[in-house]
């Protein structure tokens, strides 16, 4: 399942301001629904290192017109990718189905609530720090153990809150709070992740590791991307997040014809 990027935000590494205006959103959201996106996830607070927090208002005026927008015009379902539950209760009500979380439920439960209320879906995604800090010095000792544990423990942890386990997606968060070395790690380890029997969501399109590693600027990472998404289908991951939907489906689809060959 290839999982389409809108982000409505003016800040966002590779497309910040392109769809700011709800009109635009909408339509980008349609445009890759029609190349083969089978779910959307609309942002509408920047998570690129170093970013700033925005207010619950202003992201609440960013993303529910938006939302209002694609639901009454798209059947498959619709990603809300905030950290703030009342943004996720709002685009729950609007029409959204899943809750993309990258704080993973932060200190509290609040989130989870919110999702075990709405019995909607739910990406749990790991990252150390907050987007204004996570790269300043991630450190792990075995970041594939530790992200393992945070997944196990997590969901312990929203079942407790009435989240079942068949919800929730588990993100390892490539480039949140990770080195280059810590993500090269993860991305060769995704199988580990499969075996705690939830589908695996894989998100590297345009992210800044493939241009520390090839020395590539964001619009020119599209085919180191491809690869990665490709690897992770391989591995056992399930949905793959891209900016660029038209060429991730078609890549993906060219892997799965091959590996469909190997059963």
């Amino acid at each position: 399942m290839v999982m389409g990027i809108v982000n409505v935000t003016p800040d966002s590494f590779s497309d910040g301001g392109q769809f700011l205006n709800s009109a635009a959103a909408a339509a980008r959201g349609l445009e890759m629904v029609a190349q083969g996106a089978e779910i959307i996830d609309l942002g509408g607070e920047s998570t690129r290192p170093g970013a700033k927090p925005v207010s619950e208002g202003e992201e609440l005026r960013r993303v529910l017109p938006v939302v209002q927008r694609l639901a009454a015009q798209l059947k498959m379902p619709i990603s809300i990718d905030t950290q703030k539950p009342a943004v996720a209760r709002a685009a729950l009500q609007a029409g959204a189905s899943v809750v993309n979380d990258i704080a993973a439920g932060g200190n509290d439960d609040e989130m989870w609530r919110v999702v075990a209320e709405a019995n909607a879906g739910y990406v749990c995604l790991h990252m150390q720090g907050t987007p204004r800090t996570m790269q300043l010095n991630p450190v792990y000792g075995d970041v594939v153990q530790e992200v393992g544990d945070f997944f196990v423990e997590r969901l312990e942890g929203l079942k407790r809150a009435g989240v079942d386990a068949v919800q929730v997606v588990l993100d390892p968060g490539i480039g949140f709070g990770k080195t280059l070395e810590h993500n090269l790690q993860l991305l060769a380890g995704l199988g580990r992740f499969t075996k705690l029997g939830r589908p695996v969501l894989l998100g590297v399109s345009r992210k800044s590791f493939i241009g520390k590693l090839l020395g590539v600027e964001v619009p020119a990472r599209l085919p180191a991307a491809l690869a990665c998404a490709c690897l992770a289908v391989e591995a056992g991951a399930q949905m793959i997040r891209a900016h660029d939907v038209a060429e991730t489906v078609q890549a993906l689809r060219m892997a799965e014809a091959v590996l469909a060959r190997n059963k």
